[in-house]
C-alpha cells in the first residue's frame, strides 16, 4: 500500500529554511514519481517539485533555485528543502505518489496517492 505521510512543517520567519519529509512504501513499485504540492487558503493546489525513481527532478519556475527535492531510497522517504522562504510560500504542503511514472520530457504526472498535508507558515 502506498500511503504518503508528511512531516516537518512549521512556522519560520522570512528568509529562513524548512525541510519537509514524506515517507511512503514505494519499494515494491517498478517505477514511480513523487511530488510536493502547496495549497494556500482560497487557492488551488499547485505543484512545487517532482522527482522520479531515477532521480530526475522538475520544479515550478518560481521555486527553482530556492527549493530542492531529493529522495532516500533506503528509507522510502523523500524531502523538500525550502530555503529563502517568503510569506508567499505559506500554505499546506502535500506529498503525492504516482505509480508507473517517469519524468520524461512532456509528461505531466497524474498523482494517485496523497498525504494529509503539513502546514508551513512564513511570517514577515
Amino acid at each position: 500500500q502506498v500511503h504518503p505521510v508528511e512531516s516537518g512543517g512549521g512556522s519560520v520567519q522570512a528568509g529562513g529554511s524548512l525541510r519537509l519529509s514524506c515517507e511512503s512504501s514505494t519499494y515494491t513499485l517498478r517505477s514511480y514519481c513523487m511530488g510536493w504540492f502547496r495549497q494556500a487558503p482560497g487557492k488551488e493546489r499547485e505543484g512545487v517539485a517532482y522527482i522520479d525513481m531515477e532521480g530526475t527532478t522538475r520544479y515550478a519556475e518560481s521555486r527553482e533555485g530556492r527549493f530542492a527535492i531529493s529522495k532516500e531510497n533506503a528509507k522510502n522517504t523523500w524531502y523538500l528543502q525550502m530555503n529563502s522562504l517568503t510569506p508567499e510560500d505559506s500554505g499546506v504542503y502535500y506529498c503525492a505518489v504516482e505509480t508507473d511514472c517517469r519524468l520524461v520530457p512532456g509528461y505531466i504526472p497524474d498523482f494517485e496517492y496523497w498525504g494529509q498535508g503539513t502546514q508551513v507558515t512564513v511570517s514577515s
